[in-house]
This record gives C-alpha cells, sequence and structure tokens, in this order.
C-alpha cells in the first residue's frame, strides 16, 4: 500500500515527481458554495515557489497552479477538486551520479531498499518540489477556516536563533528568511551565504502560530489535535522533529510551572488564561488560546561537499551532488508548514461539526 492521502472529512492526495511534467493535488470532502479561484491560492505558492533569492535553489519554476475540477461558476461544489502545477525547469542530468550512488542522509537508499526501484531525478516523490502541491491544497483549506489566522515564521538558522524581545510580524514579509527579528535576519544573510558557498547547508526551526482555533477541536484520544499536527508535520520532506506548545521544555519544567492557569473570563467568552504552555491544545482538544507548534528541518542532503556513501551495487564510493538545491530549505518550509497547519485545522473542523453540529 502506498500512502499518499492525509486527513479524514476534508482529504487531499498528492500526485507527481520532481522531475515529472506536472505534480499537484486532488482534495476531497470541501464544502460546497467556497468561492474559490486560482488566484486566491496562488499567493501562497509564490511564497513557496523557489528562485526568489539567492538563499535558496535557483530552479526557476513559475508554481501557476491550475484547478481542473470541483469549482462552477467560481464556486466549490462538494466534488473533488484537482489542482495541477507543471514542472517546467528540470535538470535531469545533474543527478547522473545520483542514479549510480546514495545521497547520505536523503532518501535514496532507503527508496531503493523498499521498492528495489527509485526515481534519482531530484529525487522523485522524496524530494521538497513535493511540497507545492500541499501547499496548493492548504490554501483550499483555508477558506474552511475563515476564523483562523495562521503566521508561520523562522526562528533559527544553523543554530542561530531570533530574539523574542526583538519579535515584529511585520518583518517576516520584509526579508527572504520569514524571520520576525531583523537583526537575525541580517545575520542569517552571511551564515546562509558562507553554507552556500561552502557547498554546504544548513537547518531551521520554523513556528507557526494559529490564532482563533475555537475551544472544542480535536479528541480525546487517536484524533488528538496535537497528534494530527505532528503526523502532518513530521510528514513534510525533510523534517525530524515536532513540537507543540513549550515542547520539550516543559519536561524541565514542574507542575505548577507548566500549569495554565485560569480565571474567569468575559461572558460567553470562556475562560482567560494567564499562560500558553500547552500551545493551545488540552487532553487533545483545543482550548481557545493559540495553537502553537515548531518544526525542525534538517540540513539539506544534496550538498557539493564530497561525502562517503555506496554504489547501487554495494561499493564505497564518494559523493557530491551538482545542480540547484536549497543551502536551507527550512526557509520555503514556511508556507509548507502554514499550509499543513490549515489543513488539519479545517479537516478537525469538519470532524466537530460531524459529532457535535
Amino acid at each position: 500500500m502506498s500512502l499518499n492521502s492525509f486527513g479524514h472529512v476534508f482529504r487531499f492526495t498528492t500526485w507527481g515527481e520532481s522531475h515529472g511534467p506536472a505534480l499537484g493535488a486532488v482534495v476531497d470532502g470541501c464544502p460546497p458554495g467556497l468561492a474559490l479561484s486560482e488566484a486566491d491560492l496562488q499567493p501562497f505558492l509564490d511564497a513557496r515557489r523557489p528562485g526568489t533569492s539567492r538563499f535558496t535553489t535557483q530552479r526557476q519554476e513559475p508554481d501557476a497552479v491550475k484547478i481542473l475540477s470541483g469549482i462552477f461558476e467560481g464556486k466549490t461544489t462538494g466534488t473533488p477538486i484537482s489542482l495541477m502545477i507543471e514542472n517546467v525547469d528540470q535538470r535531469s542530468k545533474d543527478y547522473s551520479e545520483v542514479a549510480k550512488a546514495y545521497r547520505p542522509g536523503h532518501a535514496d537508499y532507503a527508496y531503493d531498499a523498499k521498492y528495489g526501484f527509485r526515481d534519482y531525478r531530484g529525487g522523485g516523490r522524496s524530494s521538497a518540489r513535493e511540497t507545492a502541491a500541499r501547499v496548493a491544497a492548504g490554501g483550499v483549506a483555508r477558506l474552511v477556516i475563515p476564523e483562523v489566522t495562521l503566521l508561520g515564521y523562522v526562528t533559527e538558522i544553523g543554530g542561530d536563533a531570533i530574539d523574542p524581545a526583538n519579535f515584529d510580524a511585520q518583518e517576516i514579509a520584509r526579508n527572504p528568511f520569514f524571520c520576525p527579528d531583523p537583526a537575525a535576519a541580517a545575520r542569517w544573510e552571511a551564515l546562509v551565504d558562507g553554507a552556500r558557498k561552502a557547498g554546504s547547508s544548513l537547518g531551521a526551526v520554523v513556528e507557526c502560530v494559529a490564532t482563533g482555533v475555537p475551544a472544542g477541536w480535536g479528541a480525546p484520544l487517536y484524533a488528538k489535535l496535537d497528534a494530527e499536527l505532528a503526523h502532518a508535520m513530521m510528514g513534510i520532506n525533510a523534517v525530524k522533529g515536532v513540537e507543540i506548545g513549550d515542547g520539550f521544555a516543559a519536561a524541565r519544567n514542574t507542575g505548577e510551572g507548566n500549569a495554565d492557569p485560569m480565571r474567569p473570563g468575559e461572558a460567553g467568552d470562556g475562560p482567560a488564561f494567564l499562560a500558553n504552555h500547552a500551545g493551545g491544545i488540552a487532553g487533545g482538544i483545543s482550548t481557545g488560546q493559540s495553537v502553537t507548534v515548531r518544526v525542525a528541518f534538517k540540513p539539506t542532503s544534496s550538498i557539493l561537499t564530497p561525502v562517503p556513501t555506496i554504489t547501487r551495487d554495494g561499493e564505497a564510493s564518494d559523493i557530491l551532488t551538482k545542480g540547484r538545491h536549497d543551502p536551507c530549505v527550512g526557509i520555503r518550509g514556511v508556507p509548507v508548514v502554514e499550509a499543513m497547519m490549515a489543513l488539519v485545522l479545517a479537516d478537525q473542523k469538519l470532524l466537530h461539526r460531524a459529532q457535535c453540529g
């Protein structure tokens, strides 16, 4: 069985490969009557698009999304919505060495071990190129949750973190790093440039905050909101860690220190929380506070620095990967994390409505 779908009620399936003619998604379970056009989805794809600065891969893809089905007279019909994004700038010849040997840290060997066959051109389905389809699907999901505002940003690159005291949401769109701290963004220019020129790469941490999520979304056991978010984020290419709220820091706290104290709120507004260590989720169910998730992206495995490996025949070798690759894939991970957050929340909203009305 090949698992290429995600979600329960609001469900999407992605298809296509990095160097194939196109890739895309089929979104099923979207409520009817929502206004939707390609122009509604394109801004999110533009944010993820490669080649927008020297700090990302120089592959030139317009990432223009086409809606092939599920829309009539500008509104969703309740039937599957098919989205397609053409690949126009593939350079498969760059992967001639990858065809012979495995990139350590990439999915090359694991794919071969599982299937006995792999698409070495850009990594096929294991390429971060696949996430363009998720971003398109996430754009549809946002229509289902108009009450929710999503804000994603990078908090750390190569071990250099932002200063929370300098947080300015307006700065996120002003620099190529989706960074809310202008001082950190200035430092990251030299950091990422250095890695790129050295033929290396860096990891990053992306944080995403969803405000406006009402209390009650999620489930107590096997569809916990935090478990669904962790599942979604860990399914993103290059992600190796996920934290909800304080995450691992909660393990170093005390019961009273980790509590989110409550006081009476305004009538009809629920309690007034004095802290949000839990990241807006308790017992697998949203509390009405902001839902917060942090995602760790590993350094890009395709680098120009030679790394010991083996060939497909099991012989010792070294490999360096030519071509156009992100020196820090986590930078373009911000729109992807936002998209997966939207997809989970849309699904959970519809699940909640199905059970509780």
